[in-house]
């Protein structure tokens, strides 16, 4: 099972952030050539990027998050991706399923796509983004500049953001894609990074964005199933393997009843638990 538990940002300019990445646990990191990068650093953080894909050695998945096609970069960029291939690209600010389909038909073979979520209008076109097809796998909402444009004020609970974030889960649930939840900028709170992973995972993400290596450990955490979830995941599969439910559409498992759906669920939680497991 593919796990996105820990997705870290990386300025593709900085070198020795990069190196260190290789030998972090996060599930994938992101070598960022937009808002990491000024815009005269843009062609060598492009260079840097290619080399670090072409030296290797991360320990999870490796993306590049490109410029827009509407920038002076973003064209070089997806071109320069097509010899040293990422195992997916981030196309930032997508706000309509024609912008998704311009930035696809430039990937490489093979290359997964991941959409920004973090506009207004992008909120508003969900359905259609989400539903454009491959190679689009993934939708990661950005909440800073989402916040912006909102004018939101986002305390540590998060409440003006409550509908999107259960919105851009629908639609990646309705369209079979992930979902990964936001930053926190605030890479010196504990507290407030504990509670909006708790709070993601609560709200159906796979996921959650970083930009220091010291959240990994935590949001690794946060989307793991717990020890409990486990236990009853694992209750689930054995009752309906016993011989006496054969046949049935639910049965009592201790004082619930599960169905079907619960037994496809507990299967999908096993599958992420021995998948973070083998990670850590």
């Amino acid at each position: 099972m593919l796990l996105t538990r820990s997705v870290l940002y990386l300025p593709a300019s900085n070198p020795r952030a990069i190196e260190k990445a290789r030998g972090l646990n996060a599930d994938a990191v992101i070598l960022d050539l937009e808002d990491a990068v000024a815009p005269d650093a843009k062609a060598a953080a492009r260079q840097a990027a290619v080399e670090a894909l072409s030296a290797g050695g991360f320990s999870g998945r490796v993306g590049v998050r490109v410029n827009g096609l509407d920038t002076p970069w973003g064209a070089d960029d997806l071109t320069a991706l097509c010899v040293h291939k990422p195992d997916f690209v981030v196309a930032p600010k997508i706000e309509n399923p024609e912008a998704v389909r311009e930035v696809a038909a430039r990937l490489p073979v093979d290359v997964d796509l991941w959409i920004m979520v973090e506009t207004p209008l992008a909120v508003l076109r969900l359905d259609q983004i989400a539903g454009a097809g491959a190679p689009l796998t993934a939708l990661m909402l950005g909440i800073n500049d989402f916040g912006e444009r909102m004018n939101l004020v986002l305390g540590p609970d998060r409440d003006p953001l409550k509908p999107w974030l259960a919105a851009v889960v629908a639609a990646a649930r309705g369209h079979g894609l992930l979902a990964i939840d936001g930053v926190v900028n605030a890479t010196d709170d504990a507290d407030r990074l504990h509670a909006e992973c708790l709070q993601g995972r609560a709200f159906g993400f796979d996921g959650k964005s970083l930009i220091h290596p010291a959240q990994i450990d935590a949001a690794n955490a946060a989307f793991s199933p717990s020890a409990e979830e486990v236990t009853r995941a694992r209750e689930v599969v054995d009752a309906f393997a016993d011989a006496d439910a054969q046949g049935k559409g639910a049965i009592r498992v201790g004082y619930r009843m599960v169905e079907r759906l619960h037994l496809d669920a507990a299967h999908r939680l096993l599958a992420r638990h021995e998948a973070a497991s083998s990670r850590g």
